[in-house]
């Protein structure tokens, strides 16, 4: 399904160097290609091929934010690992093992991704599949390749068969969390928001993926490693001053919020029929990482650390929200105010306070945004070299926000529009600034981690 996104989009279409993807898929210069816009002709690459394709494959399939931060890793480690084994340029700890000689690396690359992508996306990607391998010349190179890649591909897919993913599609909790039973505990949130017109959720829905966090993390190790420390005490000054801020600043009518950070809360929020945060994040990555002319095996390590790094932030962030199940502002602040039991005058109940932007379905400590970000902008810095970049773009997706049609926003730092990008859940008035802060130190760290101990060069 091809959605108009962007009204620049029909004026960029520049000459695809790469053959039109089949099926639903839009090929380089389509109206509906995330890499279009911010990749420039030279730098398009046969990961980022296959990088939009999976991009476009979770606007289209709606993929919340955690699973389409998982959907994007198996893909993206199984091309480099398949690659990889034939180059020889990484250390890896799967035990892949020995590639056939005179296998082409970017057949293999490509065929591992699809078949890992297939079983994430429940989409056997048929067009897709045929339209990369025809870009090939036909010889025992490519046969190999294909081969190998499948090989690899379904190796991937049996390694994260019983990776405690497949019950996180039901929304029960299933007893993997215990409920907290004091005043700061979450309940479903209402459609309660003024942004208009915006994404729609259902009323009160049930908790998203309440076993999303007890998944197998791919370079974390013990899930237990990175998480957060407990939520402010509903009774502390701490709580008190967060619930005054939000309250202030992120309300429908914020009299302190600017007309800056009313767009930024829009930017960010990569809702439904979107590229999601953890996309986002590897949108930015792709458009800044173009710039250090990698080769072709570094482009497809890379890719695999960034989304291995944003999965692993989706199991962090939703195992804090499950074990420390803390309420959302908009509760709080129309139901709950008195009930904190808190001294502080600021404390007080405003019945008919909406969020400016729409408050997801599940607890709010920690911040998924925050997290996502923190770890994609830290391992693209790690790999790109350095924080700081100059780069720029307008919102990926604009059919749900039509405010953001011609906007572009600037930064001068990797580090900028991660804080940017968490900060926008305040000044939208769905988190605390505890959920910021603590899941933006833990993306740093499990950023950081993964790139000290994965993929490290041979040579």
């Amino acid at each position: 399904m091809e959605l108009s996104r962007r009204h620049l989009l029909g004026a960029m279409g520049a000459g695809a160097v790469l053959p039109a993807l089949g099926g639903c898929t839009s090929p380089y210069g389509g109206r509906s290609s995330y890499l279009t816009p911010i990749l420039h002709p030279q730098n398009r690459n046969n990961v980022a091929w296959w990088m939009d394709v999976v991009l476009q494959q979770i606007r289209d399939q709606r993929v919340p934010p955690p699973r389409a931060a998982y959907n994007l890793a198996a893909p993206a480690v199984a091309g480099f690992l398949a690659a990889n084994a034939i180059t020889g340029s990484y250390d890896e700890p799967y035990g892949i093992g020995p590639a056939p000689i005179g296998a082409d690396p970017e057949v293999a690359y490509g065929v591992a991704f699809a078949t890992a992508a297939s079983e994430n996306f429940q989409q056997p990607f048929v067009g897709e599949r045929s339209r990369y391998k025809s870009m090939f010349p036909n010889g025992e190179a490519k046969r190999l390749g294909v081969e190998w890649g499948r090989k690899v591909g379904l190796h991937v897919v049996k390694m994260r068969t019983r990776d405690g993913s497949e019950p996180n599609k039901v929304n029960y909790y299933l007893d993997r969390y215990e409920r907290r039973n004091d005043a700061l505990k979450w309940t479903p949130t209402g459609p309660f928001y003024s942004a208009r017109p915006g994404p729609a959720f259902d009323s009160f829905a049930r908790p998203l993926f309440p076993g999303h966090g007890r998944i197998k993390p791919w370079t974390m190790g013990d899930t237990g490693r990175f998480r957060v420390a407990p939520f402010h005490d509903p009774h502390s000054p701490e709580f008190a001053a967060e619930f005054d801020q939000v309250r202030r600043m992120g309300g429908a009518d914020s009299r302190i919020r600017t007309s800056d950070q009313s767009e930024i809360a829009l930017f960010w929020e990569d809702g439904p029929w979107g590229i999601t945060p953890p996309g986002h994040f590897v949108y930015i990555a792709i458009q800044v990482l173009q710039h250090r002319q990698l080769s072709f095996i570094e482009w497809a390590r890379a890719m695999a650390l960034v989304c291995m790094t944003q999965a692993d932030a989706s199991i962090n962030a939703w195992d804090a929200k499950y074990t420390h199940d803390i309420i959302r502002p908009e509760t709080a602040i129309r139901h709950r105010a008195e009930k904190f039991r808190n001294a502080d005058p600021r404390i007080v109940r405003q019945k008919g306070w909406r969020s400016y932007i729409p408050t997801p379905e599940f607890p709010a400590y920690t911040s998924g945004h925050s997290t996502f970000g923190a770890a994609g902008a830290e391992m693209t810095a790690l790999i790109y070299g350095s924080d700081r970049v100059n780069f720029s773009h307008e919102s990926p997706d604009q059919v749900l926000w039509p405010q953001l049609r011609g906007k572009v926003r600037h930064w001068t730092s990797l580090s900028q529009a991660a804080e940017e990008n968490g900060m926008s859940r305040i000044y939208g008035g769905v988190h605390w600034m505890a959920d910021h802060k603590a899941a933006m130190m833990a993306g740093i760290a499990i950023a950081r981690h993964a790139h000290r101990h994965f993929f490290r060069p041979r040579f």
